[in-house]
């Protein structure tokens, strides 16, 4: 029984990785959608710090230091919208269904995605902060919290494509999930402190950027890249991550299980 138990977990995990793989060799084959991925954060980095930071006032003075750990989230936030456009597309072309036609793991494709988009949102976040560097950014509290940091930035990417896969596997259609996909995280985003400190936002605004989920991380990893206390804003991140990942995985998974 444990034998049989071992065994199929080991080839549970091997058809995850070649679904992984599968995922990634995309990018390799096609890599335009790895460069117009990066190409919009870069763009959203420089025309913040360099149009409108001359006009915003951070708490620490220096523009490009509040701003960059806050397009950081944001960046990753915006490419876990690639998990529901691949599942959409998988479904809509068929693809799903010939591979449950083999003798695989039927979790395989969607933990595949998963893995293989996180993967690609930590070349992309590594980029971005080598731009940043460039720009004259520095990771002011050491290297330990600034990977601590880094790390958060990524866990944020996972809790993003749950949702995201919910999204793609409702929808179905890949240009319906591109739509749906990004609306509703434009207001998120930028009712929050990736851009601006919350206290420059109208009353009835502030209310609700302060107690967002982003608000919360963008706080966190900002506090451990250039310094300050997270005391107040780890608990709640961590809170919200959590949450929102254990619902949005258990929708996507139940959902997954009745579309194929």
């Amino acid at each position: 029984m444990k034998s049989t138990t071992g065994s199929s977990i080991f080839w549970a995990i091997s058809d995850v990785l070649v679904m992984t793989r599968r995922g990634l060799l995309r990018y390799i084959r096609i890599p335009q959608l790895l460069v117009f991925s990066t190409i919009q954060p870069v763009m959203f980095l420089l025309l913040f710090a360099y149009v409108f930071g001359g006009a915003i006032s951070t708490p620490k003075g220096n523009y490009l230091d509040f701003l960059v750990p806050g397009i950081l989230v944001q960046t990753i936030i915006f490419g876990s919208t690639a998990t529901g456009v691949g599942l959409a597309q998988d479904l809509s072309t068929g693809m799903t269904d010939r591979f449950h036609s083999l003798p695989m793991a039927r979790s395989a494709l969607l933990a595949g995605r998963i893995i293989s988009d996180t993967t690609r949102n930590l070349f992309v976040l590594i980029l971005m902060v080598v731009v940043g560097m460039f720009l004259g950014f520095r990771f002011q509290d050491g290297w330990l919290n600034a990977v601590a940091a880094l790390i958060l930035i990524l866990s944020t990417g996972v809790v993003f494509s749950w949702i995201s896969a919910y999204i793609g596997l409702a929808v179905k259609d890949p240009e319906t999930v591109q739509v749906a996909g990004t609306i509703w995280i434009f207001p998120l985003v930028f009712a929050s402190s990736i851009f601006v400190p919350v206290k420059t936002m109208p009353d009835f605004l502030q209310v609700l950027a302060e107690h967002s989920p982003i608000t919360y991380m963008v706080n966190t990893v900002r506090a451990l890249m250039i310094g300050g206390d997270i005391s107040g804003s780890l608990g709640p991140a961590l809170i919200w991550m959590v949450a929102l990942a254990t619902i949005f995985s258990i929708l996507a998974v139940r959902l997954y299980q009745r579309t194929t």
